[in-house]
């Protein structure tokens, strides 16, 4: 049964997840998110959710904090999602690639990591894996239990579920029981980092030529939103692409975008 003081807590909650990290659980979502919070509670032993808030509010507990991120953040994720949107990409990306000595990827909200594989795979097959040797390909997330699988690179067999049994035999070594980890040379192109989308503006020095910014979009409110496609803008060269999914459009967030196809827009100037 939910008290008063326990949906107080859970209100906080939820209010200190969209405030901190722009994830946004609506009333239709409150199920979901209680479910994902059970977790936390059982992992640290407290009694209900306004123990939980008062922890997490004091600023003095780093690993509750983290472990609210973590069970709050949305983590499905397979290779060569979304394939049409992806192919796409690569044949946009070719010419830019041909055309420059170093390319700079981010896969922003990269989840355990197959969508940057993905990509380092697809361009290795059309370009060759000599390729591998001038790109660079950035995964970050919120969670950090999730950046150490992705910096792993230990995947179990339902991960591929959407993937060419020769692509897995080529790029992937089996390890375990139905487990199978990336290969050095993927490894060698792919580096994970915990980053907050929330914490603007990002902490780069140097422009990249596409980022993916898949599958996250739609759980955060209109304004971090636009918020997050106006940092996503700055960290972009002029020309280079955003790539998101095929139900995420920022039409409405930004006019300096140019739509290429569904899923993918070019930064205007």
């Amino acid at each position: 049964m939910t008290t008063s003081v326990d949906q107080a807590g859970f209100e906080q909650i939820r209010a200190w997840l969209s405030q901190r990290c722009g994830i946004a659980f609506p009333p239709s979502k409150s199920d979901l998110l209680r479910q994902r919070m059970d977790r936390v509670l059982r992992r640290f032993g407290f009694d209900d959710l306004d123990r939980l808030a008062k922890e997490l509010l004091s600023a003095r507990a780093q690993d509750v904090e983290l472990a609210v991120m973590h069970a709050a953040s949305i983590n499905h994720t397979y290779f060569f999602r979304e394939p049409d949107v992806l192919d796409r990409f690569v044949e946009l990306a070719v010419p830019m690639i041909q055309a420059q000595p170093n390319f700079r990827i981010w896969s922003a909200a990269c989840s355990t990591g197959e969508e940057a594989y993905t990509i380092a795979i697809m361009l290795a097959a059309r370009l060759g894996t000599p390729v591998l040797n001038r790109i660079e390909i950035l995964g970050t997330d919120i969670s950090g239990p999730v950046v150490e699988r992705a910096e792993l690179g230990i995947f179990p067999h339902r991960q591929f579920s959407q993937t060419d049994p020769q692509i897995v035999s080529r790029w992937f070594r089996p390890t375990g029981i139905e487990q199978y980890q990336v290969m050095p040379e993927l490894r060698n192109v792919c580096t994970f980092r915990r980053m907050n989308l929330k914490a603007t503006p990002y902490p780069f020095t140097r422009p990249f030529q596409v980022i993916f910014c898949r599958n996250i979009l739609y759980y955060f409110d209109q304004d971090d939103q636009a918020a997050t496609v106006e940092a996503l803008y700055h960290c972009l060269e002029p020309g280079g692409l955003l790539v998101t999914s095929v139900t995420e459009t920022i039409r409405d967030l930004h006019d300096r975008w140019e739509p290429i196809s569904t899923g993918i827009y070019r930064r205007a100037f």
